[in-house]
């Protein structure tokens, strides 16, 4: 029996879409967690807010740079 080849769960075609789309998202939510960061005092600001917003943020933009990557040829 013959070992199939590894393959990606997501189409190459998809790559530059997929690029673009979580780039833009990471970024909107960058920019919320700035304006968040720079317009409520220190007394009003919520920690977990603050990780959530962090977290969302660094997925998309790690996984958009991750797509990018892949969808330039340089495989990861």
């Amino acid at each position: 029996m013959a070992p199939k080849p590894i393959s990606s769960p997501v189409p190459d075609a998809w790559y530059p879409t997929l690029a673009v789309l979580m780039l833009s998202v990471g970024l909107m939510v960058t920019a919320y967690f700035f304006v968040y960061e720079t317009t409520s005092s220190k007394r009003n600001r919520c920690l977990a807010k603050e990780i959530a917003t962090g977290a969302i943020a660094s997925v998309f933009l790690g996984f958009g740079s991750l797509f990018l990557l892949l969808s330039t040829g340089v495989y990861v």
